[in-house]
């Protein structure tokens, strides 16, 4: 499979890879990892001016995605320049229609809430018409439900939902995360990846572990 081939799939173009899709464009504060895949039942070429938005630039925030994700129809990133100003007695945005509002107080002095980067891990499975707001990091392997608004950071291999989403469970033992997490297998050379296929799909941590340590991989 390659990598910076826009549709991955021959003959069906409702699924295809972000990262040749980025390249395509000018957008300079996302980045997006290797076979990490956006499906749409109508235009996915349309993700980055319909899937991530208010990205305006003037929060100075980016957007991060791992490898190997899989992003469901509908998935939104809602960037921090969606913000508006809450210290004050109202959240109206004078400034952004310009003339003497603006002139009143500039945009660029407006006490707006400083967010972090969004930050998605790799292998994150998001379901359909999920939400993540800005700030928000995400970690590896993480399974967001359907429709959730993911509010606050999700750790590592855990399930969350609802709106906003809570951890419904988590998919392994804290050992067995740290192992995951060590093991890292997004990062191996693609023809090990082709070769653990079956054990990733359906083995264990202590299967792909065992793997890893028969060719070298990584020190456990």
């Amino acid at each position: 499979m390659n990598p910076e081939k826009l549709y991955p799939i021959e003959g069906f173009t409702n699924t295809l890879l972000l990262k040749p899709l980025l390249a395509q464009s000018d957008i300079d504060n996302i980045t997006v990892g290797d076979y990490t895949y956006y499906s749409d039942f109508e235009d996915p070429s349309k993700f980055f001016a319909e899937n991530v938005l208010y990205n305006f630039g003037f929060s100075g925030t980016s957007l991060h995605i791992g490898k190997f994700c899989a992003i469901a129809h509908g998935t939104k990133f809602i960037m921090a320049d969606a913000n508006h100003t809450t210290s004050g007695v109202t959240t109206f945005p004078f400034a952004v229609f310009g003339g003497k509002w603006a002139e009143s107080l500039p945009l660029g002095e407006y006490p707006f809430k400083q967010y972090k980067d969004i930050q998605v891990g790799n292998d994150v499975w998001f379901g359909n018409e999920t939400t993540v707001m800005p700030g928000v990091t995400i970690g590896n392997g993480a399974i967001i439900g359907s429709k959730a608004v993911v509010t606050k950071d999700v750790p590592a291999y855990a399930i969350v939902g609802g709106n906003p989403a809570k951890v419904i469970r988590q998919r392994y033992s804290a050992d067995e995360v740290a192992k995951l997490e060590q093991l890292a297998w997004w990062d191996w050379p693609v023809e090990h990846i082709v070769q653990a296929i079956p054990l990733l799909v359906k083995g264990g941590v202590a299967d792909l572990s065992d793997y890893a340590k028969q060719h070298n991989l990584v020190s456990l």
